[in-house]
């Protein structure tokens, strides 16, 4: 199965292409904007696979939480994909992508993801034997009472470190895990191999924060 995967929902943007196997990818960062370059980034992994976006079986996408600008993007760039060559789409939270990473990385089972939300708050999600949970936007006082056998990760711990600490227990956090597209190829093939299969409907984010979507629906 050839899957292209894309997420630009935080400050860096990447696009991964698993073809039979064989994966090419791209990483953005340091960047104003980074979300505007992704289609740039699909156009150099088509080129350096030898592939075309014809040859895809399923695009996989984070669908936030996020930067705002970045969410849209990238919900716009699969939506625009998809639709061109009736290819099915498959989404996962960001918190989701970042707990994954962080477990496979760190070989932990407890995770607890923070990502800076703006306005004092944060997206937060456990993830905990391969599953996410408590997934909402909150203050850093506002999040899950746990203890130190999980790990914090996420740019929510770097702005909102000792409130987080306080109010979660949590001593050990890593602080050089990001969400990356390589992570949704591993979560997309875990997912087809539980049963579940893409869909053609059109991609939907996610954006925690209430207002955001419904300002985004008028």
């Amino acid at each position: 199965m050839n899957i292209l995967a894309i997420d630009t929902c935080t400050e860096i943007a990447s696009v991964t292409l698993c073809k039979s196997g064989y994966r090419v990818s791209r990483v953005l960062s340091g960047v104003e904007k980074t979300s505007g370059h992704i289609l740039k980034l699909c156009d150099e992994v088509f080129h350096e696979s030898q592939s075309q976006l014809k040859e895809v079986d399923l695009i996989s996408y984070s669908a936030g939480p996020g930067a705002f600008t970045g969410v849209r993007m990238c919900i716009g760039v699969v939506q625009g994909l998809s639709l061109s060559m009736d290819i099915p789409t498959m989404g996962f939270s960001t918190l989701e992508l970042l707990g994954y990473r962080a477990s496979q990385i760190l070989k932990s089972k407890k995770i607890a993801t923070a990502l800076d939300a703006r306005m004092g708050e944060v997206y937060w999600a456990t993830y905990v034997n391969g599953l996410i949970d408590n997934m909402k936007i909150c203050k850093p006082e506002k999040v899950n009472h746990l203890d130190s056998s999980f790990v914090g990760v996420g740019t929510g711990w770097k702005l909102h470190s000792e409130k987080l600490r306080l109010t979660s227990k949590i001593k050990k956090i890593d602080l050089s895990i990001c969400p990356e597209s390589s992570g949704l190829i591993d979560l997309s093939l875990e997912a087809i191999h539980s049963g579940l299969d893409g869909t053609l409907e059109l991609p939907q984010p996610i954006y925690l924060r209430n207002n955001v979507a419904e300002k985004s629906l008028k």
